[in-house]
């Protein structure tokens, strides 16, 4: 099987390094598609190119990802898949131009460097494209967490865009101390900035331009600094609840 991995940044070589088969790159710059065939293996082919492939893997910024669906999922005889963090508008977008085929979106809750980890997953159309690729995932030591584009969708609003925000916001607003001074929590704010701000930043603007949640952390910061003696006890009960449901039982 070959697959046409359209995307030859970090995630496009995540896919094409954890499914097993022939690959073939495209990108917009054919230097990067060059340079991800002879990382990750396989060849690397024009953007517009007409070739048939198996199975087609979306893995482009989420701001192109409905518009590259549109151009290359024709091009699978099989199965269409993406990786661009989105679902809803992937999901719809695969189902309208490849309504034959068979579908799923993959999001690796991960940097790609930092996989394995747990993979999101909306099966939209099952097939054994499909199924072999989510085998592949979990070979390669991943979780696969099924889910469906509304949840997925929602729940980035606060695991990402709200997320984000607010270590931005504490890395923005922080001064440098002493390191005799610094307590737990700020060392583990810090690390979180520095984890956040190591990255490339358009991928974390394109995820604020797509999800809401960062007025939400806004509009938490400004009710904790208006907030008198007793105002302030009640948030802070209220984050405390916040903060055991997230956790769970673990």
């Amino acid at each position: 099987m070959e697959t046409l991995v359209v995307g030859a940044g970090a995630m496009g070589r995540w896919f094409a390094r954890t499914v097993d088969g022939d690959v073939a790159f495209a990108d917009a710059d054919p230097d990067a598609a060059d340079a991800a065939a002879t990382a990750v293996g396989g060849r690397s082919v024009p953007l517009d190119a007409d070739g048939r492939f198996d199975a087609v893997c979306v893995a482009v910024p989420i701001s192109a990802g409905e518009a590259a669906i549109a151009e290359h999922a024709p091009k699978a005889t099989r199965a269409v898949l993406d990786v661009t963090g989105v679902m809803a508008g992937s999901v719809a977008a695969m189902a309208e131009h490849a309504p034959d085929a068979e579908r799923a979106s993959l999001h690796p809750m991960f940097a790609p460097e930092r996989a394995p980890g747990r993979v999101a997953v909306v099966r939209d159309a099952a097939g054994p494209v499909t199924d072999a690729v989510l085998d592949d995932v979990r070979a390669a030591g991943n979780e696969v967490y099924e889910t469906t584009p509304t949840e997925h969708d929602a729940a980035m609003e606060t695991v990402q865009a709200g997320a984000h925000a607010a270590v931005l916001a504490f890395a923005l607003a922080a001064d440098d101390v002493p390191e005799g001074l610094r307590t737990p929590v700020y060392d583990g704010l810090a690390d979180l900035a520095s984890q956040v701000t190591g990255n490339e930043p358009r991928v974390y603007a394109e995820i604020q331009e797509t999800f809401d949640g960062a007025e939400a952390v806004a509009d938490a910061a400004r009710r904790i600094a208006d907030a008198d003696a007793e105002a302030f006890a009640a948030l802070y009960e209220a984050a405390g609840g916040t903060a055991d449901a997230a956790g769970g039982d673990g």
